[in-house]
């Protein structure tokens, strides 16, 4: 019986134990490239200017106020109203004065040095900073907290996402975690297993805007609702019952 035990308690933890080595000394190995996101039609785009002169940058700056007020509300009501430059069809976004410049296809850095060159003619030594508010990710499931959650650097991987959710719960299948993507028009569904180290390998590791991270529930949380659901009925009645013997005494 003791053998038994040790068996079952070492297969649960491996159940549970996160990025194992199939050997005891250490190792390493490549990690996928960093994922850069591209702005895209639809994407809202924040866009702070400074310069030498505040009064002339604050022109160029219509949603800072917006933005101080939105951030004092609630993380929904923020990501309900994000302020921002929308990105047009056409890829454009609309800067007072500058007009309309096409950003779509450039990185957010890129994004900011064509700003920065197009504002020249306006003010002295401009400085912008470009942020994409549309980067979010969803993470549903056995974790602690699922969630809608802004990534504001733009860059996450797995492991941090499953971290913002407050980890996977004891019920969650470690080795068995969904993630679906959007790629070239189509809905892609990928398995990835964290107790294997070869996860850092991954084209999932590094997570990218509008993933759906899903932690599906263990055998053990199923049972445990289909316990609940049968003795939920048996309790009701045997209070009802002891209900009735009440009244008549």
């Amino acid at each position: 019986m003791l053998v038994i035990y040790l068996a079952t308690a070492c297969g649960s933890t491996r159940k549970l134990t996160y990025f194992q080595s199939e050997t005891a000394e250490g190792d390493s190995l490549t990690v996928a490239k960093p994922f850069i996101p591209i702005v895209q039609s639809g994407d809202v785009l924040s866009v702070q200017i400074s310069s030498l002169n505040n009064k002339a940058s604050a022109y160029f700056n219509p949603y800072s106020f917006i933005t101080a007020q939105t951030q004092a509300s609630s993380e929904t009501a923020h990501l309900a109203q994000a302020p921002g430059y929308l990105v047009a069809r056409d890829g454009s976004i609309q800067l007072p004065l500058v007009g309309k410049i096409v950003v779509a296809g450039l990185t957010t850095d890129q994004v900011g040095e064509l700003i920065t060159e197009s504002l020249k003619d306006f003010l002295k030594e401009p400085t912008v900073s470009v942020r994409n508010l549309n980067f979010r990710i969803s993470v549903m499931g056995e974790v602690v907290r699922p969630s809608l959650f802004t990534i504001p650097n733009e860059q996450i991987t797995l492991p941090e996402a499953l971290s913002l959710a407050g980890d996977v719960t004891i019920y969650g299948r470690r080795e068995n975690i969904l993630i679906s993507r959007e790629a070239n028009g189509k809905r892609v569904f990928a398995r990835i297993d964290l107790t294997r180290r070869d996860i850092f390998r991954s084209p999932y590791y590094y997570l990218r805007p509008n993933d759906i991270v899903y932690v599906e529930p263990s055998k053990a949380r199923v049972a445990t609702v289909d316990r609940s659901s049968q003795i939920l009925p048996i309790v009701l009645s045997a209070l009802s019952f002891i209900a009735i013997i009440v009244r008549r005494y």
